[in-house]
């Protein structure tokens, strides 16, 4: 994750095998997150952008990435709420 000024918390973890690993995937998950993240965007190289009613334009690849982030992402909220329900009270992160 970009971090603006190393405020915002970490969304890895590194897990028993010294991995980086996104809250609420498994490793090869991140992997394949990472992964598909890293190719073209949508509408480069005159790829046609997904829209709504467009589902047969979007690729595979980014429906799984879209699985994979909204898995990490309900993890992450999940785990953000807990931390801040363990946090004694008047301790501010900001």
């Amino acid at each position: 994750m970009t971090s603006l000024g190393n405020n915002a918390p970490r969304r890895y973890f590194i897990d028993a095998g010294g991995r980086r690993v996104l809250i609420g995937l498994t490793p090869e998950e991140t992997f394949e997150f990472e992964r598909l993240d890293s190719e073209q965007l949508p509408g480069q190289a005159g790829r046609p952008v997904a829209r709504d009613g467009d589902a047969p334009w979007q690729a595979a690849g980014e429906r799984r990435w879209l699985e994979l982030y909204e898995k990490h992402e309900g993890a992450w909220k999940a785990w953000m709420a807990q931390s801040r329900a363990e946090r004694p009270r008047g301790f501010n992160l900001y």
